[in-house]
Formats: C-alpha cells, structure tokens, sequence
C-alpha cells in the first residue's frame, strides 16, 4: 500500500494478550526465575524486538521508526497477561507492531516455561495463547 500522501502524525497502539499456565509454572514467573532465566525479562525483550522488527516477518507492514514501546506484565491467578504499547510519529498505524510484540512475549514465555509445562507425553496440556487483541489504537491529527 502506497502511504506517501498520508500525513506523519503521532500513532499509539495498545494490544494485549494471555498465556494460561500452570500453577506451578505460575509461581515460577512470581519468583522471578524459571529453568531458563527471569521471564518476565527476558519476555519484555523478545517483544520489543518483535516490536522493531514485525514489517520483516509481515509482508505488507512498512518500516516504521519506533520512538516507544512499553511492556507490562500482569500476573493472574490463571495466566500471564502480556500489554505492549507502541508509539511512533509516522504514516501508519502501528497496532501491528503492539500485536506481534504481544505475540512474541507470550511465545518467549512458552518457550521458557516448556520444561515445567510438559507432561510425561511432552505436550503441554493447560498452556494456551487466548484472548490476542487491540485495546486501543489512536493518532493525532495532522
């Protein structure tokens, strides 16, 4: 899509999502440490970098000069909640970026999480990524 007539203006979005856990894997995250390191972390970097890089892995997404990106963690009795918000001054909208920012958190986290997550067949019976959304998307006129 051609976006050379559109005005650079401010654009912030906010997307958020969740990985179910186990308890144990729960409590794991709460401590600060898993088999692999601190989670919420090592999480926080792998969606930042999935911010600055998502117009690699999305074809028809454009470059876009990132000026901010905030990750919160919320720990809940039934999962971790990843929230990635992206700001940046530019022709296009980033909800793109927040929602492979949120994406790739919570794959980190599965990631991390895998060994205690396993059951003795190695699947992983109550690990799921549910509830990947837009909470808000806006940009300031031109």
């Amino acid at each position: 899509m051609d976006i050379s007539s559109k005005p650079r203006v401010e654009r912030i979005a906010t997307a958020s999502g969740l990985i179910a856990l186990s308890k144990k894997s729960l409590d794991v995250v709460k401590d600060g440490g898993s088999p692999k390191g601190d989670v919420r972390e090592a999480c926080s970097i792998a969606a930042i970098q999935a911010v600055k890089e998502t117009s690699r892995t999305l074809p028809h997404c454009h470059p876009i000069p990132i000026e901010g990106c905030s990750v919160i963690w919320d720990l809940g009795r039934n999962g971790l909640r990843c929230t990635v918000k992206v700001r940046a001054n530019w022709s296009t909208g980033v909800e793109m970026e927040a929602l492979s920012g949120v994406s790739a958190g919570l794959l980190c986290a599965w990631d991390m999480l895998k060994p205690i997550e396993k059951d003795e067949f190695g699947q992983y019976p109550e690990v799921r990524i549910e509830d990947i959304r837009v909470l808000e998307k806006k940009k300031s006129d031109p």
